[in-house]
């Protein structure tokens, strides 16, 4: 990926010291639609770049993290599928799970990237260094993000974002 040229020095060094992505789901990893089949089951559609960003970060040292509200076996399936390390499911108040998991690994909120679309992921985004969302992001998330992606939810915005860190790492550039 080739930087735009309107990356600060500032967002770079944000970036390069991040070590584990912490991403909500619906409407980050997924387009925010929810589906039911007749039968009452739940489908959710995931991206493939998203999941091959998602397994390059893992190949270059990058742990990753789910944190969502809602619990679904696709979720589960598709963490277990990438081999995203932590799995938080089922929690309406994402800050208490996010800083247990930063103070479990040992990590700085610094060293942290979070990746979330509305509200509910506003207080995380505010501990961590360097917040993302998609494009389509709700109005108060988009105007507190360090990065806002091209792309929305479950388009490519995930893996626009593992780019940036991913290339800024690798070359002390981005």
């Amino acid at each position: 990926m080739t930087a735009p040229s309107d990356r600060s020095d500032t967002l770079l060094a944000q970036v390069r010291r991040i070590r584990l992505v912490v991403m909500d789901v619906d409407g980050v990893l997924t387009d925010g639609k929810i589906s039911y089949t007749s039968a009452g089951d739940e489908i959710k559609s995931f991206n493939v770049k998203d999941g091959l960003g998602i397994s390059l970060g893992i190949k270059h040292g990058l742990q990753f993290g789910i944190i969502t509200a809602r619990e679904s076996i696709m979720v589960t399936r598709r963490a277990e599928e990438l081999g995203i390390q932590h799995l938080i499911q089922k929690t309406k108040t994402k800050l208490p799970a996010l800083q247990q998991l930063v103070s479990d690994l040992g990590l700085g909120f610094e060293q942290v990237a979070y990746v979330g679309d509305d509200l509910p992921d506003i207080p995380c985004m505010e501990q961590v260094g360097f917040a993302a969302c998609p494009a389509d992001a709700a109005r108060e998330v988009l105007g507190m993000a360090h990065f806002v992606s091209r792309y929305n939810g479950g388009s490519g915005a995930v893996r626009e974002i593992l780019e940036l860190i991913l290339d800024s790492q690798k070359s002390g550039t981005a």
